[in-house]
């Protein structure tokens, strides 16, 4: 997610659905870095309502989880050289 330096005027009307949802209009989202799967927190600011997106740990902490799952991961190690060591040993992958 990118930080938010877009001009609030002109605004975009958009429109709300059967359950509830709001669609983010596309320049704004790109704009704004979103992803499926991000959050967005909700508050009420008068007679507003204000999204900002928010980078939550457990996000994060399933992405780091699923790293060590498929083996993206190293160490722990005993010292630096050891960990210097082992960088040195991997492959880096041939980009065509």
């Amino acid at each position: 997610m990118k930080t938010p330096s877009i001009q609030r005027r002109p605004l975009i009307a958009v429109k709300i659905g059967v359950s509830r949802q709001v669609v983010i209009p596309k320049k704004i989202h790109d704009h704004l870095g979103l992803a499926p799967g991000d959050y967005l927190e909700v508050a009420l600011e008068g007679d507003r309502v204000v999204l900002t997106p928010k980078a939550l740990v457990e996000k994060r902490l399933a992405e780091g989880l699923e790293d060590i799952r498929v083996g993206r991961v190293r160490g722990p190690f005993r010292s630096v050289p050891a960990l210097i060591r082992s960088l040195r040993k991997t492959k880096k992958p041939k980009h065509p």
